[in-house]
């Protein structure tokens, strides 16, 4: 049995666990609590850091990105990143600017100050950066929202690559009530069908001790 080793609100954890759910890969969940820096973990993974894929092999992968390159690569069906070149590198692009523009923004301002920095004792959360997340959430649910009114999905025709890391990311921004969606009903709806996707239900019934979520997080009908 394949393994991964994860977060519950980190968004890395949480593509992975979607797109091995769309391709139908068993699998089991290990929470690693990166902060106790635990030697096995670090013989995995030097960097310290989930996800951590192990095949039943042993072989082991490292990191969102890497992991899901090689989820498609080792196990091409369903095709999840597009079958022309021209869809690929689109997905590719929206795939970029939500696992680096988008986190970088919103999850880590928002997520990284309200509860990884508790988990890493790194101090208290800096009420200046969780403003900055608040106020980018709505630059980038109106591009969500520009790109669903043009296209059926966020790259194209197809479920892809790029709704699931879209949909990983603000899944944990969700789950901390701060997505505005009342303002956004067109990336509202998007998000609704992917909500809907099994592959998205273990997420969905994620809680945290300590930080329940809001009561719509889990509400298909939301």
């Amino acid at each position: 049995m394949r393994t991964l080793y994860h977060l519950p609100l980190d968004s890395g954890s949480r593509k992975i666990r979607i797109l091995l759910a769309e391709k139908g890969l068993e699998f089991e969940l290990k929470v690693e609590k990166v902060w106790e820096r635990r030697a096995p973990f670090l013989q995995l993974n030097p960097a310290g850091e989930v996800p951590v894929l192990i095949e039943a092999d042993g072989t082991s992968i490292a990191g969102a990105g890497v992991v899901a390159e090689y989820l498609e690569e080792a196990y091409p069906e369903p095709n999840l990143l597009g079958g022309k070149p021209i869809d690929r590198a689109e997905t590719r692009r929206l795939i970029t600017w939500f696992e680096v523009k988008f986190q970088r923004e919103v999850t880590r301002n928002l997520v990284g100050e309200k509860i990884m920095k508790r988990l890493l004792g790194q101090g208290e959360p800096h009420a200046g950066a969780i403003r900055a997340g608040h106020a980018n959430v709505r630059y980038h649910l109106d591009y969500i929202a520009w790109l669903s009114e043009r296209r059926r999905w966020l790259a194209g025709d197809d479920f892809s690559l790029a709704d699931i890391t879209a949909a990983a990311e603000l899944s944990a921004v969700d789950y901390l009530g701060d997505v505005p969606w009342e303002e956004h009903g067109e990336a509202k709806h998007w998000y609704a069908r992917v909500k809907s996707r099994p592959s998205l239900r273990p997420l969905l019934a994620d809680r945290i001790p300590g930080n329940p979520p809001p009561k719509h997080y889990a509400n298909l009908d939301f």
